[in-house]
């Protein structure tokens, strides 16, 4: 039998044995009923009784004891001290778990803010405080946005991508730098994640300072060694046996010139992270005048192809997207064998303007294209160095694209060959040129 049954008949039980003494009681004075009333009365005294017992220990349980009792009420006591037990032990380990959770969220080297839907301050660890500037006193249940002001955080929110953190400068403490993230959780929530990261970006302030200050000063004596050996290339009385290595340092020397031109125009971009202006650029013009750049190579691919489909003009600073358009072309120019073929395309749609260049060369395996646009990064030095490629034309791409808001979508397959897409934004593209063209 369950307990629930038990008790029930057990308090039955107990209810026919008060009235049965009561009639007993009763038939001795002669009035069984009103025995049998009194008996029945005081039973529903008792339970009064226990009654207000229990209500008083459940107001006065965490320092009082359970009262003893039998029967329903025995069970009901029981039942309820086992739920205080459970409720106490489980709002322990929740308070140690908090704990834990606060000690280890204190302990992390990284700021850390909750923020519901709203972006709204719900929590943030001590580091966060530090960093952000953030009072609990005042700035809980403020928009984060309202707190930390600076432009590009701004930015970063409006463009609602937040694979990538953004980095933000900050005024105090002075030349202090932040890399801030969200992360998506839960149900609207986020989570900010910040980081000081203003020894790695002095440290690159000074590499990009060191490497355009040691490009600036190699390029003297680069081309006054480069004007010599064209004069000694050109020498009619030059012995024979010195012809092969004079051409082969005059190849080098303008690899190195190469080299030198590149990392300044690098160091030139990366001085700055404002966004380029400019004006209407005649892309389909650009990009027949690339074709003939290929055309003249000693070396080039056997069908260079152009394919406009709008007439859209983009809107941005003419040297740069020349620089970057010359460099995707260049390259696959480098990689396509003469029989392969090679095509620039550029068009326009609600997403913006579009630039790509596909070509048939070598291609590219998958784990090399996180990172072909690092500085001096090779997928084959060897090959490489036999183009005479510097290394950095992909790195300018990327920072072009960048200054002009916009990405490069990289695709390719080994021994098919490559694409390379540069995505502009629509601000950059003139409104009324805008096509469907997909």
């Amino acid at each position: 039998m369950r307990p629930g049954l038990q008790a029930l008949g057990y308090a039955a039980s107990r209810v026919a044995l008060a009235a049965l003494a009561g009639v007993l009681a009763g038939a001795i004075l002669g009035r069984p009923w009103l025995g049998m009333a009194l008996a029945l009365a005081g039973y529903l005294l008792w339970h009064l009784v226990m009654l207000y017992r229990v209500e008083w220990w459940l107001q006065h349980r965490s320092v009082a004891d359970p009262p003893e009792a039998r029967g329903v009420w025995g069970t009901v006591i029981s039942l309820i001290a086992r739920l205080h037990r459970r409720k106490r032990f489980h709002k322990l380990r929740f308070v140690q778990l908090m704990r834990q959770l606060q000690q280890s969220t204190a302990a992390l080297p990284n700021g850390v803010v909750i923020l519901n839907e709203q972006r709204e301050i719900v929590w943030f660890n001590r580091m966060a405080a530090r960093l952000l500037g953030l009072r609990p006193a005042s700035d809980l249940g403020v928009r984060i946005e309202n707190l930390l002001r600076e432009p590009a955080f701004g930015h970063y929110l409006h463009k609602g991508d937040y694979a990538n953190p953004v980095v933000v400068r900050r005024s105090s403490p002075q030349d202090s730098y932040l890399s801030v993230q969200l992360v998506a959780y839960g149900d609207g929530q986020q989570l900010l994640l910040a980081a000081d990261v203003s020894r790695q970006m002095r440290l690159e302030a000074v590499r990009r300072d060191f490497v355009a200050n040691a490009s600036h000063e190699l390029r003297s004596p680069l081309t006054v060694i480069a004007g010599y050996l064209e004069t000694l290339g050109q020498d009619p009385a030059l012995d024979e046996d010195f012809a092969a290595p004079i051409a082969e340092m005059r190849r080098q020397a303008a690899r190195m010139n190469s080299i030198v031109r590149d990392l300044l125009e690098l160091s030139r971009l990366e001085e700055t992270d404002e966004r380029a202006g400019g004006e209407p650029l005649d892309v389909p013009a650009l990009m027949a005048l690339l074709r003939r750049d290929v055309l003249a190579r000693p070396v080039h691919p056997g069908e260079v192809r152009v394919r406009n489909d709008s007439q859209a003009a983009l809107i941005g600073k003419e040297s740069e997207i020349h620089s970057a358009f010359a460099n995707l072309v260049d390259n696959a120019a480098k990689y396509t064998p003469p029989e392969g073929a090679l095509e620039m395309r550029w068009w326009s749609d609600r997403d913006g303007g579009h630039f790509s260049v596909t070509d048939t060369g070598i291609g590219i395996p998958a784990e090399h294209l996180p990172r072909l646009t690092e500085r001096f990064y090779r997928v084959d030095p060897g090959r490489s160095r036999a183009t005479g490629g510097s290394g950095l034309g992909l790195a300018i791409v990327k920072h072009v694209l960048q200054r002009h808001g916009a990405e490069l979508e990289i695709q390719s397959t080994p021994g098919k060959g490559s694409t390379f897409t540069c995505h502009f934004p629509p601000e950059r593209i003139a409104a009324e040129a805008l096509s469907d063209t997909p």
